[in-house]
């Protein structure tokens, strides 16, 4: 169904207007005794990152000059701008690779990983399985999906094909990030400890996810071996008007016989060299590469596929994947641009292709 203009306008702003329920299950998701062993949660040490900082409710990102356009002219550009509204930008699925879910499902110790689609991809390492910013929703948005943007192109592994999930972390509390059917799904399935930036746990405890830790940037636990560093990203957070800003948003480091890298959404500031300098060289980062128009409203708060090839530098990763496009309706780029972006920029700078990755959903690769 294609909505007009208005009408979209319309359900934007209810979505916006109206509190996301808080609706406690009726008692806590039971505790498996198979879930990940955790550590207290620590400073990590020689970190460059302090406590994130508030102006009034309201977390506050590292740059000074950092200013965000107002809510009413990022909801116009939403709804008048999107990728279903221009004919010469309708999107297409994108062709999907073929999981092999047996060996996804017997992995032991081969570092791998797999795009599902949007942010969310499925990292293997030592042993442990974890995700990012899950979501296999075929709409992004309030009311459990009931409104909002379509997705186009279906997950790469459908979910039940899933192997069990050790853990998750969660960049920030925008729907097509923070999914609640999702997450519930994953809770009732495995039971995975849920690894969020400040806020959200309340959040997650509010709908019966109780398996949750929250960390402050420059933070870090321990989870069966790996350690999960809670880093800053240059965003924002809200799922409605009246709570923008109130939960932190972070990017994520996984240190373990690899080290890997996930922004989440982000602008281009200092934190990728800051993070490469304390943590790096990383042997992979997944960096967004879509959702970088319109540039007026959007450089501040998601990187274009030139900043996050410097990202990568910036990071002294190995391997590049790009993310955060090709799914779901979000942006004015046309939905194909990203990765033909990318690759001339991997040329321009004389990058080895190898090296830098745009999977199809689905695929995956050793790292």
């Amino acid at each position: 169904m294609v909505f007009s203009s208005s009408r979209r306008l319309l359900l934007f702003a209810i979505a916006l207007a109206v509190a996301s329920p808080a609706r406690a299950e009726l008692a806590a998701l039971p505790v498996d005794a198979g879930a990940p062993a955790v550590t207290a949660v620590s400073a990590v040490t020689k970190t460059p990152f302090t406590a994130a900082k508030h102006v009034g409710n309201a977390f506050k990102n590292l740059d000074p000059a950092y200013k965000r356009a107002s809510l009413w002219a990022r909801a116009m550009s939403f709804t008048v701008g999107g990728t279903w509204l221009v004919p010469e930008r309708q999107v297409a699925a994108l062709p999907l690779g073929t999981p092999d879910v047996q060996a996804l499902r017997d992995n032991r110790s081969a570092p791998t990983v797999t795009w599902i689609g949007h942010a969310t991809v499925l990292v293997q390492l030592d042993g442990v399985n974890f995700l990012t910013d899950p979501i296999w929703a075929n709409r992004a948005g309030p009311f459990g999906g009931l409104v909002g943007v379509g997705r186009y192109t279906p997950p790469g592994v459908p979910f039940e094909d899933l192997p069990r999930i050790d853990f998750v972390v969660i960049s920030h509390d925008h729907y097509d990030h923070l999914d609640e059917p999702t997450v519930r799904r994953l809770a009732r399935r495995d039971n995975p400890l849920f690894v969020v930036p400040l806020g959200i746990k309340a959040w997650l405890a509010d709908r019966g996810i109780t398996h949750a830790v929250e960390l402050d940037w420059g933070a870090s636990i321990d989870v069966k071996g790996l350690t999960v560093v809670c880093v800053p990203a240059q965003h924002g957070s809200g799922r409605t008007m009246v709570d923008q800003g109130r939960r932190l948003w972070a990017s994520w480091a996984v240190l373990g016989s690899r080290r890997f890298y996930f922004a989440g959404d982000t602008g281009y500031h200092t934190h990728f060299k800051a993070a490469g300098d304390a943590f790096g060289p990383f042997d992979l980062a997944a960096l967004p590469i879509g959702s970088y128009t319109p540039r007026e409203i959007a450089h501040v708060v998601h990187i274009s596929p030139e900043e996050a090839l410097q990202a990568s530098v910036d990071l002294r990763a190995t391997h590049f994947l790009g993310i955060h496009w090709g799914t779901y309706g979000l942006a004015r780029e046309p939905y194909d641009e990203p990765p033909k972006r990318l690759a001339v920029e991997v040329a321009r700078r004389g990058i080895d292709p190898a090296a830098t990755w745009v999977l199809k959903p689905g695929e995956t690769v050793a790292w």
